[in-house]
């Protein structure tokens, strides 16, 4: 049952909800009504017998009688109207007045004319039909029977339960109709939004949203599912940014990598031309295809950075900031032996990937290595920016940013013109700023007085 549920359509699944709900509804007031008017009937009925037991009751003794009560003052009627079948009896149980055929004389009957019992009330079939019963004890002792016929309020009861039947059904195909009714105009905003999606998938065009009308539920999908297209959108474009400029830059060391490699394998292959590559030359091109070799990797190395997943970066963890940083420094004091780093750490605490804040702060000291003059020094601090930052400060004292270039140093790619002629990507600082970006803070480049650069990342630190 659960699986045939699952096969139907949300338009035929809130039909059957729809329909069920109200046809429960209906079912349930139909019972409850039949219910109703059976306990009225039989509530009349006990008071009419009741009453004509209380009647007859009042004008009879314990003596026998030949024939029905006196009729009232003026000889007319009695003053009530008695039930259509009664007997009196007496104290032994024995009828002493029926005007008509004797009633049935049960045990609990003669159990109250004996004073045995209080008064009951019983069904009896006499015939071919069926009676309500009372039996009253009279004061001078004896009992009073009053008879009323069921079969009219039996016919009665079994009327309104066929009225009622035929109303349910009525009521079940009124709400099976008003739920595909209310099903479909429920759903054509999800069907319009459907369509909508489906163009999407289909043409692949992110750049039209979907039309949202109103402010209900399914405008708020509408508007979030918008919102899904243009972060899509946003990362494909940056996607391709990336794999375009990627491109760029990579041809460029490959083509001269592929250029002294194609000189190298001419004179090897023809050992008359080696005159023409004398030794230090030789060693000259080889040295330079080591270094675009190298850089290759490097260019290589920091895109896989940028393009990285986050299900495969490594799980964040609480660190203590200055271990991470003092790392940083070794290795890069090791690649620039001429420089002096001077360092000022507070412990800080952050929560973050050491990995990934390992290497952004390598590149941001790289970066200030390649810039500072031979012998100069490279100023690293890290302290507390209140309650709830800290900053990790890189101080060189190189030639600095050109204002024109400040917008822009953190772009992948970008190179200003005085650092064409050094090597370089233009992508390490690109990573710093997204690595912050991913720890919840940011990255500020500035000049240094009274020449310089200063570069700060602000990260958020725990308690």
């Amino acid at each position: 049952m659960t699986g045939w549920w699952r096969r139907r359509s949300l338009h035929t699944r809130l039909s059957l909800l729809v329909t069920t709900a109200v046809g429960a509804a209906v079912v349930g007031f139909a019972v409850a009504a039949w219910v109703a008017v059976e306990e009225l009937q039989q509530h009349r009925l006990s008071a009419e017998l009741t009453a004509d037991a209380a009647a007859i009751a009042a004008q009879h003794t314990t003596r026998p009688r030949p024939g029905p009560p006196p009729p009232g003052r003026g000889g007319g009627r009695p003053p009530h109207v008695l039930g259509p079948r009664w007997q009196v009896l007496d104290a032994r149980g024995t009828v002493v007045n029926a005007p008509d055929e004797p009633l049935p004389i049960t045990s609990k009957a003669h159990g109250v004319a004996t004073a045995r019992h209080h008064a009951v009330q019983e069904r009896v079939r006499i015939g071919r039909d069926n009676y309500q019963m009372l039996t009253m004890p009279i004061g001078d002792g004896g009992a009073v029977q009053v008879a009323v016929d069921l079969d009219d309020s039996s016919r009665t009861l079994t009327l309104l339960a066929l009225l009622l039947a035929g109303g349910c059904v009525i009521g079940i195909a009124g709400a099976a109709f008003a739920g595909r009714a209310v099903a479909r105009a429920g759903l054509q905003p999800v069907e319009r939004l459907t369509e909508a999606v489906e163009v999407v998938a289909a043409t692949t065009d992110l750049t039209k949203p979907i039309e949202v009308r109103g402010d209900d539920e399914i405008a708020r999908l509408g508007r979030s599912v918008n919102t899904m297209l243009a972060a899509i959108d946003t990362a494909r474009r940056s996607q391709r940014a990336l794999v375009e400029d990627a491109g760029h830059e990579l041809r460029t060391p490959l083509t001269s990598i592929r250029t002294n490699v194609e000189l190298l394998l001419t004179v090897e292959r023809q050992p008359g031309l080696a005159h023409r590559l004398p030794a230090e030359e030789r060693e000259k091109l080889l040295s330079d295809l080591d270094a675009q070799v190298r850089e290759l990797a490097t260019l290589t190395t920091e895109l896989v950075e940028l393009a990285r997943e986050d299900t495969t970066r490594e799980a964040a963890e609480e660190l203590e900031l200055a271990g991470v940083i003092t790392q940083a420094v070794n290795r890069v004091r090791t690649r620039a032996p001429g420089l002096t780093f001077v360092t000022e750490l507070q412990p800080v605490a952050v929560l973050g990937r050491p990995g990934e804040l390992e290497r952004m702060a390598v590149n941001v000291l790289d970066n200030a290595a390649k810039w500072s003059p031979p012998g100069g020094s490279v100023r690293v601090t890290l302290t507390g920016d209140g309650p709830q930052w800290c900053r990790f400060t890189v101080t060189d004292t190189g030639p600095g940013i050109a204002e024109d270039d400040l917008p822009y140093v953190f772009d992948r790619f970008y190179r200003a013109a005085a650092a064409r002629a050094m090597p370089g990507s233009g992508l390490g600082l690109a990573i710093v700023a997204q690595t912050a970006s991913q720890h919840g803070g940011l990255v500020k480049a500035g000049p240094n007085e009274p020449h310089g650069t200063v570069l700060t990342v602000r990260l958020p630190r725990t308690a």
